[in-house]
């Protein structure tokens, strides 16, 4: 039998390892350092779809140990397989058989099948999952809540510069004054026309979220949406905040898998959807919610590849961007102008992996912290 050309024949797996080049982080976590790796599937046309492993907490095991867990958990799966077949492969949810891989090669799987799906077809991923237009409104996000006063204010100055006029703190602090303070000095950062919205990622009650958006109000802080404020899975007080806090809107589902995105949905316990991850999840819950004429917004995406998916869906109206200091591992980022990001023209979901990066920063074993340095070119932010 002879095999296609679009069959998945091999793969490849680069390791990288720095510095961030700010601690990042919410009231839960903070991080530090990238540990990352690409995946590369090839078919036998020798096209490469690009994913990417992210590990944010620990670094990730050498590059040997990562190519034999694929091999062991992965790979059978996918050698010979068409790339369409991958992307749209649809598996039980749950059952004895259906266990987490190792490492997280999920959405890594999906980025790299599309691509490859996307490129066999000539066509950009945007374009291949029906979009009709190429650009969607950003906002800047911060990941701030370790930075001083000095580095939060630089931050969101510079995103001022860049054109955003959108803005998203970290909040959550067992101080409420300290949250305030930060809103404050947000307001003298980036202006009063400015829309602000706030995440907590979590870390209120229902009735501390009453309780701090009242005290926003009372500040004169208008906060367009509140994210995550509340257990992921207390639906019932997710309603309650609904009903409670008049023009901010409650946006959640960041920390739900696709069934507990569909309940949360069902449940009606969230004015926006919060979507990102697999890009076939991605848009399937984001057809789900546009039936229900719900809001989409598209959260943190790695180099945020899922502007494909929020190009393509119709009811998504902002898409997340981090300042994550990862553009130096892609040949092209995509570009951002303004407050808009756009898709690529080019075929496949746009990021090709930069050969420069792979040859000066692979870091095919395991370095201690103190012998990791940033990425070249990278400035130190306080």
């Amino acid at each position: 039998m002879v095999m296609s050309q679009t069959c998945i024949q091999d793969f490849r797996l680069t390791r990288f390892q720095f510095a961030r080049d700010r601690v990042i982080g919410d009231a839960q976590v903070s991080a530090s350092f990238a540990h990352i790796a690409a995946l590369e599937l090839i078919d036998g046309a020798g096209r490469t779809g690009l994913g990417f492993v992210q590990s944010l907490f620990h670094p990730l095991p050498s590059e040997v140990e990562i190519e034999r867990i694929f091999l062991e958990e992965v790979w059978s799966a996918l050698a010979t397989r068409e790339a369409g077949a991958i992307a749209h492969r649809v598996t039980r949810p749950r059952g004895g058989n259906q266990r987490s891989m190792s490492l997280p090669f999920a959405e890594a799987i999906q980025q790299a099948a599309w691509d490859l799906l996307a490129k066999s077809l000539d066509l950009p991923l945007w374009k291949l999952l029906g979009a009709e237009r190429s650009s969607v409104p950003a906002y800047a996000s911060g990941l701030d809540f370790h930075l001083d006063d000095d580095g939060f204010m630089e931050l969101f100055a510079e995103a001022t510069r860049r054109g955003f006029t959108a803005f998203k703190i970290k909040v959550g602090h067992a101080d409420l004054g300290r949250d305030l303070h930060r809103l404050d000095l947000l307001r003298s950062t980036v202006g009063r026309d400015a829309m602000i919205m706030v995440d907590a990622n979590e870390a209120w009650t229902v009735r501390h979220s009453i309780v701090a958006l009242e005290q926003f109000r009372r500040a004169g802080h208008a906060i367009y949406w509140l994210e995550d404020p509340i257990l992921r899975d207390d639906l019932e007080g997710l309603r309650l905040l609904r009903s409670a806090c008049g023009s901010t809107q409650i946006n959640a589902g960041e920390y739900l898998d696709l069934s507990g995105k569909r309940r949360l949905l069902e449940a009606g316990a969230c004015d926006m959807l919060n979507v990102h991850g697999q890009i076939s999840d991605v848009m399937r819950i984001g057809w789900l919610a546009a039936e229900r004429g719900l809001p989409v917004t598209l959260g943190n995406s790695f180099l945020e590849i899922g502007v494909n998916t929020a190009l393509a869906l119709p009811n998504v109206d902002w898409l997340e961007y981090s300042f994550q200091n990862f553009d130096h591992l892609v040949e092209e980022p995509f570009s951002i102008r303004g407050s808009r990001i756009y898709g690529a023209d080019r075929a496949g979901h746009g990021l090709v992996l930069s050969e420069a990066a792979r040859r000066l920063e692979r870091r095919p074993d395991v370095l201690p912290a103190s012998a990791v340095g940033p990425p070249p070119g990278a400035q130190a932010k306080p």
